[in-house]
């Protein structure tokens, strides 16, 4: 599962930076998820992320059951 985090900055620090990340053919939510990624492997200790990576794979693999599939099989 995924979630937001949201930020406030002045919105002439924004354009600025949108101007500049755009000549670099970039986004700000490109450069931010880079930057989150950094402090994500600084911050969590090794063993913890792999054991978060191997989680969501498990996640991943699970077939997704549907309604339509469960109301099915009781008839």
């Amino acid at each position: 599962m995924k979630k937001s985090v949201s930020i406030t900055i002045s919105e002439e620090k924004l354009s600025a930076i949108e101007m500049y990340l755009e000549q670099k053919n970039t986004t700000l939510s490109s450069e931010l998820d880079k930057q989150v990624e950094q402090i994500y492997s600084k911050v969590v200790p090794q063993n913890v992320r792999e054991y978060i990576d191997m989680v969501s794979k498990q996640l991943k693999r699970r077939p997704k059951k549907s309604a339509e599939g469960e109301d099915s099989s009781k008839l």
